[in-house]
């Protein structure tokens, strides 16, 4: 009998599925295990499914499973589904989650508080020695690292985390069987000791190029905003910006010289918009995070409970904590409506208890 789990990492492995195209085979199939066993005439039923996809469905085999989960147990890893507790709650609100996560290392709920890192494989040595100073003090801030993993500002983002003994994590565009740049094999294990690599590939999957825009929208997604430190004029870093804007993720951007092929792209990021950095301050003043950031004392939570009168605000201002946390969360906790927990909302933080952070998430403030 196949587990939820492994119907999900089989239907993974159709990487032409995605999760949009899972959802409207869930709704018409109801769960996992029944796609699997459908044939391919009431496949090709849902919308969006033609017969190559239908086929790849229907010539899926339980070897290649057993062979994947073998895979998955000698490397280490451990596989996260959407309705898994540890899995990313800032990844579980997107449009378009990932169906499966292999995760190597651990996701904390500290994570949520994310910055990602992106930027130029050709970087010059300004470009990486800026990634890794930011990545630094982010880090002794309390930001979780987010990046890529490529060559240049990628690698520089995630050494700078380490070395101030932060949290980082790194998104791959290729399956842990298959680790790309492979000069950075010893990097992903480090990263997995003090944070979490992850892919939403199988195991086998190549490092393709059309592989990288899907991690893209996945480091901006784990991420409250995204820091651009070089992009050239097509720039990948320039797509993880975009993605973020969709998200409701801020964009920063490290200004650079005007003659140099590496700028062209955080200054035009400036232009359109993007907050320009000259220092970490200016990140920490954009989320409105004190530099001690996010542990709290004990008596002093007790101690502000007595000031808020009011029921539910009180319940509503126990469910918030230093870890950021979504609207649509709230909701989900509370018997409340949209709109009288957003004048709730509104109530606390004009009372300067919680601020409101990017993609409609709170925090404390005190």
């Amino acid at each position: 009998m196949m587990t939820q789990v492994e119907a999900l990492v089989s239907l993974n492995t159709v990487w032409e599925i995605g999760s949009i195209r899972l959802k409207k085979l869930l709704e018409y199939f109801d769960k996992p295990e029944n796609i699997l066993r459908a044939p391919e005439e009431k496949l090709m039923a849902v919308s969006g499914i033609g017969e190559k996809i239908a086929h790849k469905i229907a010539s899926l085999k339980k070897e290649d499973l057993d062979k994947e989960f073998a895979s998955v147990k000698k490397l280490g890893l451990k596989i996260m589904i959407q309705n898994d507790p540890d899995y990313p709650r800032n990844l579980k609100y997107m449009y378009d989650p990932p169906i499966v996560l292999y995760v190597k290392g651990e996701i904390k709920s500290e994570d949520n508080l994310s910055i990602a890192i992106v930027g130029s494989r050709r970087a010059s040595f300004y470009g990486l020695s800026c990634a890794e100073k930011f990545a630094g003090e982010l880090s002794n801030k309390g930001f979780t690292i987010v990046s890529g993993m490529a060559r240049g500002i990628d690698s520089y983002a995630h050494r700078g985390a380490l070395k101030a003994g932060g949290r980082t994590v790194a998104v791959m565009g290729s399956g842990f069987n298959q680790i790309y740049p492979p000069e950075n094999e010893e990097l992903a294990e480090e990263i997995a000791q003090n944070g979490a690599v992850i892919s939403e590939f199988s195991l086998d999957m190549p490092p393709k190029k059309e592989n990288f825009p899907c991690r893209n929208r996945l480091i901006s997604g784990l991420s409250l905003g995204v820091l651009v430190v070089e992009a050239a004029r097509n720039s990948g870093a320039l797509i993880t910006a975009d993605f973020a804007l969709e998200q409701g993720r801020e964009v920063f951007a490290l200004p650079g010289k005007v003659d140099s092929d590496t700028s062209f792209g955080t200054n035009k990021l400036i232009k359109e918009g993007a907050k320009l950095v000259s220092s970490c301050d200016d990140i920490l003043e954009e989320f409105m995070l004190p530099a001690s950031n996010v542990s709290q004392d004990k008596e002093a939570k007790a101690e502000l409970k007595s000031v808020l009168p009011d029921r539910e605000e009180s319940q509503l201002y126990d469910l918030i904590s230093g870890q950021s946390i979504n609207l649509d969360e709230l909701i989900g906790k509370t018997n409340l409506d949209i709109a009288s927990i957003s004048d709730i909302l509104l109530r606390l933080q004009m009372k300067k208890l919680i601020r409101q952070l990017p993609g409609k998430q709170f925090v404390r403030s005190v």
